[in-house]
């Protein structure tokens, strides 16, 4: 599978907006967003065109495949899942997204980014109902519990982003045990659960042309 190597910082940049892609960096005076507000390559700083109608609705898509860091392809069967489902197809895109394995590792608060909490997915470090799983896209269920396996909870990086986490607001979907490196899906997500500043409406219309 495809996989974006390249600087995530000029994600943010061209998006001209923090999307959080470096866990505490996007927080400090190190954020390239803080330093150099314009997009990235040699003429970013001359871009001035005012985005309308298909760009801003390309722009909400990349956005948000960027803060998921998912593939085009599969961010398309995101949608037309979504789009079969029984709800608003906006917000439930958003809702299989946030129930991806990597992102629900993130808001535990065992990730201090998507990335990171992607990587200890991939490196088998985390479990699901005692069940060892590797697969960042897996979706998790209400009443699942994921928790970071026993021998993998002296990882530097647990403690650190569990410092991180007790900064941030535990979101209310899911039961958090951040002493014990573990948590329950309580409920599925709504659109008021999460707080992303993306517009998936405009996705929906991109795709519905």
């Amino acid at each position: 599978m495809a996989r974006y190597k390249d600087a995530v910082c000029r994600l943010c940049r061209r998006e001209g907006m923090k999307l959080f892609l470096k866990g505490a960096k996007c927080f400090s005076d190190k954020c390239p967003v803080e330093k150099r507000n314009f997009a990235p390559g040699q003429h970013g700083k001359d871009r001035k065109a005012k985005v309308v109608g298909y760009g801003l609705q390309l722009r909400e898509k990349q956005k948000t495949k960027r803060i998921y860091f998912t593939q085009e392809g599969q961010f398309r069967n995101y949608f037309e899942k979504a789009a079969r489902t029984k709800g608003v197809t906006g917000a439930m895109l958003l809702q299989q997204l946030e129930r991806r394995l990597d992102s629900v590792v993130y808001r535990l608060g065992f990730g201090m980014s998507r990335r990171q909490a992607r990587q200890l997915v991939r490196h088998g470090h985390v479990a699901v109902d005692g069940r060892k799983v590797n697969i960042p896209s897996y979706e998790v269920s209400v009443g699942e519990e994921i928790a970071i396996r026993e021998n993998s909870r002296k990882l530097p990086i647990l403690e650190q982003a569990k410092e991180f986490a007790s900064h941030q607001n535990a979101p209310t979907w899911l039961e958090i045990d951040r002493d014990n490196y573990k948590g329950r899906v309580l409920a599925l997500p709504k659109r008021e659960d999460i707080p992303l500043p993306v517009n998936e409406q405009l996705i929906v219309e991109l795709y519905s042309k």
